[in-house]
């Protein structure tokens, strides 16, 4: 499946699946423009991607082969992720590969006023930011392209519990499948595709944190939740192996579909 004389445009690159979703496409060839806000956020209850950790992207990146750009910007800032995104393409080209993966999880029982907002500007908005931002130099460029939504199981079914974080969580998640379908039809003319991949826990700093596994254990809407395969987390890279299939030509005609990379959670509800 390779990539080879490609540009992706990667969002939450800074760790976690973002930053293996960019490890993996360098390996199959693809330059990587890697963006992350790099900064905590008050809404949020765990600690959030660092420069650091972006720049540990950036040498994991270069191990692999690939060469990369690094800016900091937040999804729900246009200008500032429009700037990051115009230097990347100074420096590598345009991306005909979008993965919009910046997302939170305000799980909490510690409720924080600004979380159903901050869940939604980031999670939904953020992933209309970075889809418009990219979009039309892509079609400008007439090669076509791929675009990939990191949405969750939690946008295929209601399980993040009651508090207006859990509840933002599955509305975005739900949202962006949405938005996934409508892009789809108007880009499938200019041969760009457009799908959601819907992962189960996925061993990442959004899950591993105290504040979301205490809200996950407290909450009776979230008891009894668990994958069909006897396995209780993926890893980051079980992810970006379908994302990596998605976006090559192995899957040229597969455009608005939603889908699970689950180990069977959605279909065990």
């Amino acid at each position: 499946m390779t990539l080879a004389g490609k540009v992706a445009f990667i969002t939450g690159a800074a760790r976690g699946q973002g930053r293996s979703h960019a490890v993996r496409l360098a390996q199959d060839g693809a330059a990587i423009i890697a963006v992350d806000v790099c900064a905590d956020i008050d809404a949020v209850p765990y600690k959030l991607g660092t420069s650091q950790d972006l720049d540990d992207t950036a040498e994991a990146v270069r191990a692999a082969g690939g060469r990369i750009h690094t800016a900091v910007a937040d999804v729900r800032d246009e200008i500032a992720l429009r700037r990051a995104y115009a230097e990347g393409v100074a420096e590598l080209g345009v991306p005909t590969i979008v993965i919009a993966n910046a997302g939170v999880a305000v799980l909490s029982l510690d409720t924080h006023p600004d979380e159903w907002s901050t869940t939604i500007d980031i999670n939904l908005t953020g992933v209309y930011n970075t889809v418009q931002v990219a979009v039309p130099a892509m079609i400008g460029l007439g090669q076509g392209g791929s675009i990939v939504i990191v949405s969750s199981t939690a946008g295929l079914s209601g399980v993040a519990g009651n508090s207006p974080g859990g509840l933002g969580y599955t509305a975005s998640k739900h949202g962006v499948v949405g938005l996934m379908r409508a892009y789809a039809n108007y880009l499938a003319p200019h041969w760009i595709r457009v799908n959601t991949v819907h992962p189960t826990a996925v061993s990442t700093g959004m899950i591993e944190n105290e504040a979301v596994q205490t809200f996950v254990q407290s909450s009776p809407s979230m008891h009894g939740m668990g994958n069909a395969l006897p396995i209780g987390r993926l890893e980051p890279e079980d992810i970006s192996d379908s994302v990596a299939w998605l976006v090559s030509d192995a899957a040229r005609y597969v455009t608005g579909v939603a889908l699970p990379v689950d180990a069977g959670f959605t279909n065990n509800k």
